[in-house]
Formats: C-alpha cells, sequence, structure tokens
C-alpha cells in the first residue's frame, strides 16, 4: 500500500461535501493502523460524487430549506442525505453514494448536547431526572412528531419496499431524518444554528414534558398511584386483536382496584399497555385522585 493511500481522509477535499473543515481536523498524530482504518473505510465514498440529482432536484430541497428552515444550504448535498434512507442506497447502487446514517450520528450528539446544556441551565434536578427529562424530550415519538411538523416526509428517499412502513417505523425513519437534519446544520452552518433548530422544535416542548410528567415511565407511574389509591397493582388484560399478522393491533383494558380505568391500543402490547396506563392516569387527575410525583422539577435556578 502506497503511503499516500494511508493519508487521513480529510486532509484532501471530500468530493460529497467539498471543502474540507480545518476546525474538524486532529491536532495529534495518528497511528499507522488508525490511519489505515481510516482511509480503507473511506475509499467508497472518497472515489465518487453521485447524489443522482439534477439541479432542478436539488432546487427543490433547496426551497424547502428556505421555507422550514429559514435558509439556504451553502452546500446542498447535505440536505439531501440527511433525508436519504440506507435502502435507498441499497437499490441505487450506482447512482446515490451516501445515505443519513454518518449524519444521524452527528446530529443526535448535537441534539443530546445541545438538550443537555438547556436542562442544566434552566432547571435545578438531580442528575436522574435530568436524565429521564432528556430521554422524553428526544424520544422517538417526539422528533418523529417533530419531522411530521415540519414536512420534509415528500423528499425522504427511500426504497420502493421502505415507503410502506408505517406506524413505528415510519416514525423512527422520520426521526432518523431528523436527527440527520441537525448534522446537516451543524456541518453546513455550526453549532449555534444547529442549537436555535433544536430549542425552535425540540425544546418548546419542556413545559408538556415536565407538566404532565412525560420524563416518568408511565406504568411505573400509574402503578404508584394504584397502590396509593386502591392498595393494589394495576392489572392489564388483553380485550381486542385485530388486523392481519403481519400489522396486528392490540386493545388493552387496565383495571385499578374492580375498575376498568382505561383502554389503549398500539401493533403491540406492551404499546398497548403504556397507551392504556396514560388514559387511566388522566382519569385518574379528572377525578382528583392524582398526587404529583415527589419530586416534580419545577425549581427553576
Amino acid at each position: 500500500m502506497d503511503k499516500k493511500d494511508l493519508e487521513v481522509p480529510y486532509e484532501v477535499p471530500h468530493p460529497f461535501y467539498g471543502e474540507r473543515h480545518d476546525r474538524h481536523m486532529t491536532t495529534f498524530d495518528l497511528s499507522d493502523q488508525a490511519q489505515r482504518f481510516s482511509a480503507e473505510n473511506a475509499k467508497d465514498g472518497l472515489a465518487t460524487n453521485r447524489t443522482n440529482l439534477n439541479q432542478n432536484d436539488l432546487e427543490k430541497y433547496q426551497q424547502f430549506a428556505e421555507e422550514k428552515l429559514g435558509f439556504r444550504f451553502k452546500n446542498p448535498n447535505l440536505i439531501v442525505t440527511a433525508l436519504t434512507h440506507r435502502s435507498y442506497v441499497n437499490e441505487h447502487k450506482f447512482s446515490a453514494v451516501e445515505h443519513n446514517e454518518r449524519l444521524e450520528y452527528l446530529g443526535d450528539a448535537v441534539l443530546e448536547l445541545v438538550t443537555s446544556d438547556f436542562l442544566y441551565h434552566n432547571f435545578y434536578m438531580p442528575e436522574g431526572v435530568m436524565t429521564a427529562v432528556r430521554a422524553a424530550l428526544v424520544r422517538t415519538e417526539s422528533i418523529g412528531d417533530a419531522g411530521v411538523a415540519l414536512g420534509y416526509e415528500p423528499l425522504v428517499r427511500l426504497s420502493r419496499g421502505e415507503k410502506k412502513s408505517t406506524g413505528r417505523s415510519r416514525y423512527a425513519i422520520l426521526a432518523d431524518c431528523f436527527e440527520a437534519v441537525i448534522g446537516a446544520i451543524y456541518l453546513d452552518r455550526g453549532y449555534d444554528d444547529a442549537s436555535a433548530f433544536i430549542h425552535k422544535h425540540i425544546l418548546t416542548k419542556i413545559n408538556e414534558v415536565i407538566d404532565g410528567e412525560l420524563w416518568r415511565d408511565t406504568k411505573s407511574l400509574l402503578q404508584e398511584l394504584s397502590q396509593h389509591i386502591y392498595g393494589v397493582l394495576p392489572t392489564y388484560h388483553t380485550v381486542e386483536v385485530s388486523g392481519p399478522d403481519h400489522d396486528r393491533t392490540f386493545g388493552v383494558a387496565v383495571i385499578l382496584g374492580n375498575k376498568q380505568y382505561g383502554k389503549g391500543y398500539g401493533h403491540s402490547k406492551q404499546d398497548a399497555q403504556i397507551e392504556a396506563a396514560k388514559l387511566a392516569i388522566k382519569r385518574l387527575k379528572r377525578e382528583n385522585l392524582y398526587f404529583p410525583a415527589k419530586f416534580i422539577p419545577l425549581k427553576q435556578k
């Protein structure tokens, strides 16, 4: 292997992302093994620059960015990649090079940092509660909802098979794209713009998460309430099963004492139980039987 094949890939312009970013260069020498690992894993990505999109198609992504994000990307390939699923690349191997998983990896890290920083500087909470609140803010359903609100679903590039995804699978894809969009914004415009995007679309849900105690495990909370009110554990009963084998819907009722307090539906029994528990907690609140958790983190610094 020639010595130049062992060079760190970021020392040359990446044909997909354009010019290198010096601020991301290492300030120490990589070992020969690390350089070899980097070169071998980057070789395919460095070989070509194919997005299989013409200028008109790229413009659709730029229009989305301008209308929904408030700016145009300096490098539109970033937003295209952010909305490209692995299945699309597998189905278009000769015309598409990169899917969004690397951007998702980066965006996930930025999302966690921004959310952690926000909670630390705005609320006085124990570490365990901060972790639970952060998890509630960035759960798949939450960022999937943010993706739906942004309206990028028609631009997501999927294989023919993945386009048929519904329910949780669809939300998972939209959530992954949301994190990848964060990664794209971070690379194209920097940390401050990525942070502003997260504050606008995720952190504005903080009151909903805290007031509704969404940071607490729903079934655990209901168990605590049931023991306090009735002295017994809640019980869950599957009362309905519908749909074909590959797309079942379950209906589960939750019983407190000898009363049914809620009936939830989901594509798994666990999901249905969680929905039933949520309904039961809402009913307890209406009946003034609900008591707040022992440590609701509402005290701000």
